[in-house]
């Protein structure tokens, strides 16, 4: 099967200085991919480079997503291609409801991908079902985007917009940040149940906890900008016990 998302000997920097020093990464449909690394290890230069955030400059290398050449894509091209950024801080849009929100992002979606616009009822009905996915109460709708939200109620409500749009490409980055154990089943399993055998993800966090609850196919580890070990989920309960120290001075 051909990768979806293909990196290859990727190097990045900001100003002059080089975080990502050579990245090489095939993603395929079906498969979930964590990332895991030290801080200042590059995870989330990787993931915004991938978003299209201009603070990062591409020196060298290619991303191909589905065949196309992602870099050559503006954010929100990359996002009508089916490019999910989860930020591991939500940002807050006061005055613009989540229901005024999520309808504005969808339509555009549907309408960029050649779809017919959903009709009220529809809408209404599969935003429904997707808040359930992560267990929002109603009254969220109407409130302004993330704003008052705790922590935990920010992530649900990101994923909720993830589940809304239905990307292809899910980039996750430390969504588990400052989550508590319940807020963090919940958000996983809104994550679990949109995983399908066409779309793919790649899970940024510090900590194995999240990866009891999503299960990835291949763990990476992320140091000084480049990808020193990649194995299975295994990997995740060894870093717990040991750190990230043996790796590191294996591959020194």
């Amino acid at each position: 099967m051909d990768a979806m998302l293909k990196i290859t000997d990727l190097h990045a920097s900001v100003g002059e200085k080089e975080i990502l020093k050579g990245i090489n990464l095939e993603i395929r449909p079906g498969e979930v991919h964590a990332i895991m690394g030290p801080n200042g290890s590059g995870k989330s230069t990787l993931s915004a480079v991938l978003a299209g955030k201009e603070t990062f400059t591409v020196t060298s290398g290619e991303i191909l997503f589905e065949g196309r050449d992602l870099l050559a894509m503006s954010p929100e091209e990359r996002s009508w291609a089916g490019v999910f950024l989860g930020f591991q801080y939500p940002v807050e849009i006061p005055g613009v409801s989540n229901v005024n929100f999520i309808k504005a992002a969808v339509a555009e979606h549907r309408a960029q991908r050649g779809l017919p616009a959903l009709s009220a009822a529809e809408f209404l009905k599969q935003m429904r079902e997707k808040m359930a996915y992560v267990e929002m109460d109603s009254s969220f709708s109407s409130r302004g985007v993330n704003v008052g939200f705790s922590g935990g109620e920010k992530k649900r409500n990101e994923i909720f917009q993830m589940a809304m749009l239905d990307p292809k490409l899910a980039i996750l980055d430390e969504t588990d940040s400052g989550l508590d154990v319940d807020a963090l089943r919940i958000v996983a399993t809104g994550v679990n149940r949109m995983k399908r055998p066409d779309n793919a993800a790649i899970v940024i966090t510090h900590y194995q906890r999240l990866l009891d609850y999503i299960i990835p196919d291949v763990i990476h580890v992320l140091y000084k900008g480049r990808i020193i070990m990649t194995a299975g989920k295994e990997l995740a309960l060894e870093i717990e016990k040991k750190g990230y120290d043996w790796i590191i001075n294996d591959k020194a």
